[in-house]
């Protein structure tokens, strides 16, 4: 017999992709907490520079004059800086020439790591947009001036170009940079997973990431049904604005919270997936809840396979009507193939997962099954 979870949580039945690497353990942790289960793909790695050659010649190009503005763009970015230039017995050095210029922190994150290396930010904008900040130089004098750019995986060279264009020495400082990840599988399965819809919900954290997934989606012949996915059954779901960018540019609705937090970003989640996908139907001898690919029966939860959710949701249209075997194979399956055979055996499944509710599934000898109404 099915043993169901007692407490279920607000994401429940939902099942979650995770695109990101850091803070993954993180992210699935809050996840799961709350009832999901997670499907993990890294979609990118961050690899250190093979060696620290570029940046060491960045930094002492930094440290050759004084520098007028310092741009610090990410918080694992700006800390990797700075714990590499106290290695190389420099720490010193860059704290004061960053503290003798104007700090430029994008974002919350940015300037919390800005702060805990002993500076203050002299400007950063609330909508971590990298366009804010070139907006700002830009309404500023900037012929002769020195600037520092900490990019952030990957180069900014439009933001850097367009400060040069108005006379402006810009030292590009690359600190960490993107990479596929060593393994592709987990990342095509998921890809695949989000066309069959058998995924709720994609979470992304970063820009890149978002491109990376479609790339992979596109170099499988895959991007268009994907596209199709997120527009309607699959809930993109980023961590900003900056990292929604990418489907904003295609026109794709994507949800995001206020501020870009990992625990922002599953609340969040866990408020706007159940709203998209929950029924909920009042039986004579149970209250029945119908949430991703869970149901709910009197506040027990008992974990469904995504056919089982359909068979279970095409019941559940109208709770007493007799539907055919047939009736049931266009409703919940896609595959021409399958045949009555497999809507018995299904409903077999379904009646097993919900354990001690199973009568809830009648069978109508000779018709069908219905939803016990009464």
């Amino acid at each position: 017999m099915a043993t169901p979870t007692t407490q279920p949580g607000p994401l429940t039945g939902f099942t979650v992709g995770v695109t990101a690497a850091r803070r993954r353990e993180e992210l699935v942790a809050l996840l799961t907490r709350r009832g999901a289960q997670v499907v993990e793909a890294p979609v990118l790695r961050i690899v250190p520079l093979a060696d620290d050659i570029a940046l060491r010649e960045a930094t002492e190009r930094c440290l050759a004059g004084p520098l007028d503005y310092v741009v610090a763009t990410t918080d694992v970015g700006w800390r990797g800086w700075m714990s590499a230039a106290e290695g190389w017995g420099r720490g010193t050095a860059l704290a004061a020439a960053c503290r003798g210029a104007v700090v430029l922190s994008r974002g919350p994150k940015a300037t919390g790591a800005v702060r805990a290396s002993g500076l203050g930010e002299g400007f950063s904008p609330s909508t971590e947009a990298t366009g804010e900040l070139l907006t700002w130089l830009l309404a500023r004098p900037l012929d002769g001036r020195r600037i520092a750019i900490q990019e952030h995986g990957v180069r900014l060279d439009t933001f850097a170009v367009a400060l040069r264009e108005r006379g402006a020495e810009v030292i590009s400082v690359p600190v960490y940079q993107w990479a596929p990840p060593d393994d592709m599988a987990p990342v095509r399965r998921l890809v695949e997973q989000t066309v069959r819809r058998q995924v709720h919900a994609l979470t992304f954290t970063s820009a890149p990431a978002v491109a990376a997934f479609l790339a992979t989606a596109e170099a499988e012949g895959l991007r268009e049904p994907v596209l199709d996915a997120l527009r309607g059954d699959v809930l993109p779901v980023c961590v900003g604005t900056l990292c929604a960018r990418p489907f904003a540019d295609l026109g794709l609705p994507t949800v995001y919270p206020e501020r870009g937090r990992l625990g922002s970003l599953v609340r969040l989640l866990a408020e706007t997936l159940p709203t998209l996908g929950r029924r909920v139907i009042p039986l004579p001898e149970a209250v029945l809840t119908i949430q991703g690919n869970a149901a709910l029966v009197d506040g027990e939860s008992h974990l469904l396979s995504p056919r089982g959710a359909a068979v279970l949701r095409a019941l559940a249209e109208r709770p007493g009507r007799v539907l055919s075997r047939a009736e049931l194979l266009r409703a919940a399956w896609a595959d021409a193939s399958a045949d009555e055979h497999a809507v018995e055996a299904a409903v077999g499944r379904l009646r097993a997962a919900l354990g001690q509710h199973a009568g809830l599934i009648r069978t109508v000898p000779k018709r069908g099954y219905r939803l016990a109404a009464g």
